[in-house]
């Protein structure tokens, strides 16, 4: 087996491991979190000519039933609607549906090699096109950052929390593997619907790279920006425990941990960085762990 079907066989065994979890939070007398509060207000949506798959799968995961008429919809419910063009959030007359293709501009060669988080997450020494590196995205979130070390030539597996938003990820990586420009990249991006503090100690062929990027609130100040990410902030929350995605992305053994930060924000968990890049808004901290 090649290092590269390796590191698809763990995506897959986090996908394992999180039907399992979700399993176990589905039949929970009580949320334990606010993101299970959030969770317990979610209705799917399935229309004719959907994935009534997927739809079922989600809602196992969530313990929510799929429905299939739209006049039982309050106006007030936050859904995830799955009809013939794939998978979308909304919530009244908001709706958002994930697109890697937005993301087109910032791939160009000479720009992607700009990018300050492609450049801290080189290597030294290594170049990508020699063998595949591989990185992890602990909190993938929509994938746009991980869509940016996959164009750079980085096997990257991604592991996002929140089942729904793992959905609305999935159906846009399946609709990035059927376009022209993007397919390339998203081939290299394997989905892991988990929870990376329980999986990341748990791979056992050790990334190159383990990318943090915990919720701040200084990155989402413009309206445009507000407008994409307002269906999204219901089901998001800022990372709880800092000490344990720092101790989880360590556990796996990488040659450099990356994480983002608001430029003027404090370190991670307070652990310095071996140095970090900085740009007008945030900062990239790398910490090249001993070995």
């Amino acid at each position: 087996m090649g290092e590269r079907d390796s590191f698809r066989q763990a995506s897959q065994c986090g996908r394992d491991g999180a039907q399992a979890f979700a399993g176990r939070k589905a039949h929970a007398s009580a949320p334990a979190d606010p993101a299970d509060t959030a969770l317990s207000l979610v209705r799917i949506l399935v229309l004719p000519g959907a994935d009534e798959d997927a739809a079922e799968r989600l809602g196992a995961k969530i313990g929510v039933a799929p429905l299939r008429d739209e006049c039982v919809l309050d106006p007030s419910d936050l859904v995830v609607r799955f009809d013939t063009d794939g998978v979308s959030l909304q919530r009244g007359e908001l709706s958002m549906r994930a697109d890697l293709a937005a993301m087109l501009p910032r791939l160009k060669a000479g720009r992607l090699n700009r990018e300050l988080l492609v450049r801290a997450a080189r290597i030294k020494g290594a170049q990508v096109g020699e063998c595949p590196l591989r990185a992890v995205d602990a909190t993938a979130g929509l994938g746009e950052d991980a869509l940016l070390l996959a164009a750079a030539g980085f096997e990257v597996m991604l592991f996002e929390r929140d089942p729904v938003i793992a959905a609305l990820l999935a159906d846009s990586l399946r609709r990035a593997r059927e376009h022209p420009q993007l397919a390339d990249a998203a081939s290299r991006m394997h989905l892991a619907g988990t929870d990376s503090v329980e999986a990341m100690p748990a791979i056992d062929l050790a990334p190159d790279v383990v990318y943090l990027d915990p919720m701040f609130p200084e990155r989402r100040k413009s309206a445009a920006v507000k407008k994409k990410f307002q269906l999204i902030h219901y089901l998001e929350h800022p990372c709880d425990d800092q000490e344990a995605l720092m101790r989880a992305a360590l556990a796996a053994h990488p040659r450099k941990v990356v994480v983002k930060r608001p430029v003027k924000g404090p370190h991670l968990a307070g652990i310095k960085p071996s140095y970090s890049l900085a740009g007008k808004s945030v900062r990239y901290d790398c910490i090249v762990p001993v070995r």
